[in-house]
């Protein structure tokens, strides 16, 4: 996969002269050669050529990524400082808009996010699709919706490779949540509802396959043994990136990891306009239980976690209404253009069918959610704290907990909640908050995922979150 870059990186090395002595001119006087010409010490001295660092269009000085990836699984030639190209910083601190952008605002052209991976849409009646000027038109029209994907993916894809660099064994999952998403933070440049994370960091490990985040007081350290599936978002006016990979470090889940890995893939192709959800899924299944993966002496088959799926996602809505399955199935569905879809796949050695087990820590307002008089003092004022600081977008425990109670720009330092679970119950009770506990497998099993959001815009899909690791 490649990356489209910058098209208006600044050029030019510029030569820079000595401001040694002037070049001499032969006078009377002086001697001179046999040949009449001026001698060897007054010869025109060379210039001396000085290269300046290469500049991004909005003045960041661009630097060469030297930090390879060692994560199991990621791309051979994966760099985690990769963002310096784009001259951020190490580790990343700018803002991800002042790198494209630069520091001022401009009214001038849109800014040059990367775009994502391109890849044309499946079925003959497509084929028209990316040759048809009708269609390049339409896009044109949407340019501030892609331009606003591709900032959050590309915030995505820094925050990413930034925490492929310090997820190691050892490391406390608390302290791997809040490093990632203050960094998430800082490079979206968080602002409310405007822009800002997605959705809580998911660290699930092992058997469990999602929906768990630390909560606090959760002291849990990821071991060399576990696998971990690390998912989080962004997003830029409501706009989603959902994204997220498997941590391994032990070689001898690299085949389960390459299994859903390569099915994602496989999903990703399938998917296009005009396409039934059901041959996603039959894609999706055919290649994860080609795999097989051999643990202390025994083999096991991988299977798709066949009830968990991939999802449209709509403007601040994480779940917008299709399910993409993983798995074979009669869902005669079909994509649509302008869609954006989160392509996600799950494997298990397990029994491949998930439950809701263990302390919740991943809640969210119900996007429809009804309209219901509330007697508790606690669960108005909770409430009110959730309709402007997260919306209709998924918050956890621990931001509620945080000085800022999930957003600074919203509440500055006086947003933490005090004595909150009572009201927290009280609305997923009411119907107006969902509660969506960890999803497990049996104990004992092991789980991988992988996911991208991709849009199908009218010629072609463009794989948003795509980046050199995964």
């Amino acid at each position: 996969m490649t990356q489209e870059e910058d098209p208006k990186v600044a050029a030019a090395d510029e030569d820079v002269v000595d401001n040694g002595a002037e070049n001499e001119e032969a006078e009377g006087g002086e001697d001179l050669g046999a040949d009449g010409s001026a001698p060897a010490a007054a010869a025109k001295k060379k210039k001396k050529k000085k290269k300046k660092k290469k500049k991004t269009a909005s003045g960041h000085t661009k630097g060469t990524p030297t930090q390879k990836a060692e994560g199991r699984m990621l791309t051979e030639g994966s760099f985690t400082d990769y963002y310096v190209t784009h001259g951020q910083t190490e580790p990343p601190s700018i803002p991800v808009v002042n790198l494209f952008r630069g520091d001022e605002e401009t009214t001038s052209s849109v800014p040059p996010f990367p775009v994502g991976e391109i890849q044309p849409h499946p079925l003959e009646s497509n084929s028209h699709r990316i040759s048809s000027e009708e269609l390049r038109h339409n896009e044109r029209l949407e340019a501030n919706l892609y331009d606003k994907l591709r900032h959050a993916s590309e915030v995505h894809r820094q925050v990413r490779h930034y925490a492929q660099s310090f997820i190691k064994p050892g490391i406390k999952l608390v302290d791997m949540c809040e490093r990632l998403e203050e960094t998430n933070r800082k490079l979206v440049q968080e602002h409310g509802l405007e822009r800002g994370i997605g959705f809580p960091t998911g660290c699930s490990i092992n058997h469990v396959a999602a929906h768990y985040t630390p909560n606090v007081g959760d002291d849990t350290v990821l071991q060399y043994d576990d696998v971990m599936k690390v998912d989080f978002g962004t997003q830029i006016d409501g706009r989603i990136i959902d994204c997220a990979w498997t941590v391994a470090f032990n070689p001898k889940y690299d085949m389960l990891l390459e299994a859903v890995k390569e099915a994602t893939n496989a999903g990703i192709k399938a998917a296009g306009i005009d396409v039934r959800l059901c041959d996603v899924g039959e894609s999706v299944e055919e290649v994860m239980e080609s795999y097989e993966v051999e643990l202390d002496g025994k083999t096991y088959p991988v299977k798709c976690i066949r009830n968990l799926n991939g999802h449209s996602i709509g403007p601040y809505q994480i779940h917008a209404g299709k399910s993409v399955p993983i798995v074979k199935c009669d869902d005669q569905t079909k994509m649509e253009e302008g869609e954006i879809f989160a392509i996600e796949t799950f494997g298990t050695t397990g029994r491949g069918y998930i439950v809701e087990d263990l302390e919740c820590s991943h809640y969210m307002k119900n996007f429809n959610a009804p309209h219901v008089p509330l007697r508790l003092p606690r669960s108005k004022k909770l409430l009110g704290h959730i309709n402007k600081t997260f919306g209709t977008l998924a918050f956890c425990r621990r931001w509620l907990e945080r000085e800022d109670g999930g957003s600074f720009t919203v509440n500055g330092n006086k947003g933490k909640q005090e004595k909150y679970m009572g009201a927290l119950k009280n609305l997923c009770d009411v119907g107006i908050v969902q509660a969506y506990p960890p999803l497990v497998d049996v104990k004992g099993s092991y789980t991988a995922q992988y996911e991208h959001t991709l849009v199908l815009r009218p010629t072609c899909k463009e794989i948003l979150s795509r980046g050199d690791d995964f």
